[in-house]
């Protein structure tokens, strides 16, 4: 199955929750879930739908993880395998390697607007870690890492106007940004509390741990 290329918007009102899918817009009046009438789950008929079943309750939270991150299936269950070979709960691991995304890093560090921008911003070469220009998205970082821009006027202007010059937004407390020099840095590794969205782990757990 290939890339999703329909309204965002749809997946925010299908999973009942803002994913942050088109950045500062969703932070507006404009963002489909601030309307009543349309923050409904998509479909004719939606106000006719049962009760979700156990497996369905389960399949939403997958979903949702899943649509936030930007990652596919078969992305998810090997982030899942890895999360399960850790020492730490299954849940809370599976989370921390999601939020050590590249991509979700620069979304945090305020060099692009959403995550589906910072994937294009990084595949375009415009980003590098620890002085090493990067092209995947997927690349996981480290506490100590710092993920700066080139030094490409391009790349510079680019990112310039999203950060700006009289210092960078408010990012979390896992990571720090230097908006003078346009370089972030990877403070500790990211937890659970770090995850912008509700989440129930333990669904998940149950749901691909069968």
């Amino acid at each position: 199955m290939g890339r999703y290329i329909g309204p965002v918007c749809r997946r925010c009102r299908r999973e009942g929750v803002k994913l942050m899918l088109k950045g500062v817009r969703c932070e507006t009046a404009k963002c489909a879930m601030e309307r009543s009438w349309r923050s409904s789950p998509p479909g004719m008929h939606s106000w006719r739908r049962r009760k979700a079943s156990t497996y369905g309750i389960r399949l939403r939270e997958k979903q949702k993880v899943k649509r936030y991150y930007g990652v596919r299936e078969q992305q998810f269950m090997r982030y899942f395998r890895m999360a399960e070979r850790a020492r730490g709960n299954t849940g809370d691991e599976l989370l921390a390697i999601l939020e050590r995304r590249l991509d979700n890093v620069v979304c945090k560090l305020g060099f692009a607007p959403s995550r589906c921008s910072a994937r294009m911003t990084i595949v375009h070469g415009h980003l590098q870690v620890n002085g090493r220009r990067v092209t995947r998205p997927g690349f996981m970082v480290k506490p100590g890492d710092k993920v700066s821009v080139r030094s490409a006027e391009r790349s510079q202007k680019l990112l310039r106007t999203l950060v700006g010059d009289g210092g960078g937004p408010a990012v979390q407390a896992w990571l720090s940004l230097d908006a003078s020099t346009l370089e972030g840095t990877v403070n500790v590794a990211p937890s659970h509390d770090d995850v912008q969205i509700p989440v129930e782990t333990q669904y998940i757990v149950e749901m691909c741990g069968r």
